[in-house]
């Protein structure tokens, strides 16, 4: 099923650390890398950490109806709670709290207004009723919680999915640009690290979490909680334009086909709303429950790609995509990539080529959201398979080079063989010199295809 989700168009999976045994999650990344070797392309790996997820007790029967205005109190007693009280293992959060306040309970079906507080205790108000069972997640939108956004079951989890190989560590429930600090610590390069946007205070600190992060998601479940929904949607596009204005890749996730996880097909409304983040100008888009435990996984991804291609195609894309503003640094490297868009566009060439180490160039091309695709080349897998989050990145883990010329020879040759150019079609091309200087790209060349460069070439090697 793994290869079939590949094959219909997914570019990268993620394993969701909320579920499952190492084990499991074992099993599932050595499926997903045995795709490299099968079908000769790098595969993409989100390792996705819980966070610190906050639920209340539980209680006598397993539950009970909370009447609207009632006084309900959450406190530090660990026995079984009743419809007065239950008990809320998170002191951190009693500390945190105001008067005024509200607590979301299970996904924001019940909200609780905080009326009084002490030490041990918060008393509050129903202001939204309804039955409450054990371990309901608890949801604090309007303060910062005191808490580290790594918890020991996250720090393990960290460990193992960084000796597995993951590309990417996801980190939930990101407050402020100082909850990435400890990631970043104990990651130290060997992943890279993307910041889930899901709390109202993330929000407030956005452009620092950013520069913290290598990557952010529009993770809209829990921020479609703790925000009112008509609120999720300005939130949405001011999070993928802030990102693109730096150069981060973006993703939108969380309910986009919800209906697939039932249905073999979307509803209208669904089709939109995925189309919009393409609009927007996401770099990805992902599928959380329809490919994990719907019924239809394949044809939800086939649908995304469908939806994204279509749009792709649309003649007024350009124009909507480039509506953001990202411009270039003063840097010969910013530069080259804004002017390669446009080049490659006035001369109809088919495709940008770049050869990287680190995806710098590739990501400063990207930025610009070019309208043919960007053909990266690396040496290195790991930056290979980094740049499947990478919008309209196409990577492919070559031998290294000793020079622009041989570069270049390879770069055409790469164009044939991937099927992104044919004979007589021109590509633009990027480079630095001198050649294998990180940072150095300085020269951007156009060249016309032959048809010629594979021979004497093994078609089959993508090396």
């Amino acid at each position: 099923m793994i290869e079939k989700l590949f094959r219909a168009g997914a570019d990268a999976f993620r394993v969701n650390m909320s579920h499952g045994s190492h084990d499991d999650h074992r099993t599932a990344i050595a499926t997903i890398r045995a795709l490299e070797v099968k079908l000769g392309r790098p595969t993409t790996i989100l390792a996705d950490l819980q966070g610190p997820k906050l639920r209340v007790g539980r209680f006598h029967g397993d539950g009970v109806m909370l009447e609207t205005g009632t006084i309900f109190r959450l406190d530090s007693d660990p026995s079984l709670g009743n419809a007065q009280r239950v008990c809320l293992p998170h002191p951190e959060i009693m500390v945190a709290l105001e008067v005024g306040a509200r607590l979301l309970l299970d996904d924001g079906k019940l909200v609780l207004r905080v009326t009084d507080i002490a030490d041990d205790h918060v008393v509050t108000r129903v202001e939204v009723g309804g039955r409450l069972s054990n371990n309901k997640g608890l949801n604090v939108p309007d303060v910062v919680i005191p808490m580290a956004a790594l918890t020991e079951k996250d720090k393990q989890d960290l460990a193992f999915a960084l000796d597995e190989g993951v590309d990417w560590i996801a980190l939930s429930f990101v407050q402020r640009p100082e909850d990435l600090a400890e990631a970043r610590k104990l990651i130290q390069g060997r992943a890279a690290l993307l910041a889930k946007i899901e709390k109202p205070a993330a929000m407030d600190r956005l452009d620092a979490i950013l520069e913290m992060a290598d990557a952010v998601m529009v993770a809209r479940g829990d921020l479609g909680v703790e925000l009112p929904p008509q609120d999720v949607p300005p939130a949405q596009k001011r999070i993928v334009e802030s990102a693109r204005m730096l150069g981060r890749p973006v993703v939108v996730a969380t309910q986009m086909l919800e209906s697939m996880i039932k249905s073999p097909s979307p509803t209208r409304a669904e089709v939109s709303d995925v189309a919009t983040a393409i609009y927007d100008g996401a770099d990805a888009i992902m599928l959380s429950a329809e490919s994990a435990a719907g019924d239809w996984p394949e044809e939800a991804v086939a649908m995304m790609n469908s939806i994204a291609i279509a749009v792709e195609n649309d003649p007024g894309y350009a124009a909507r995509v480039h509506f953001t503003q990202t411009r270039a640094d003063p840097t010969t490297a910013d530069a080259l990539s804004e002017a390669a868009g446009q080049i490659a566009k006035t001369v109809s060439a088919k495709a940008i080529l770049c050869y990287t180490s680190s995806g710098s160039t590739a990501r400063r091309i990207a930025r610009e959201r070019p309208s043919v695709p960007l053909l990266v080349m690396t040496d290195k897998m790991e930056t290979a398979r980094r740049l499947g989050l990478l919008w309209g990145a196409h990577a492919v883990h070559t031998r290294d080079v000793a020079s622009f010329e041989e570069m270049v020879a390879k770069a055409k040759r790469m164009a044939l063989r991937h099927g992104l150019a044919t004979a007589m079609e021109r590509v633009v091309v990027m480079a630095g010199v001198p050649f294998g200087t990180p940072g150095s790209t300085n020269v951007l060349h156009v060249v016309r295809l032959t048809g010629d460069e594979l021979k004497g070439y093994d078609v089959v090697d993508t090396k």
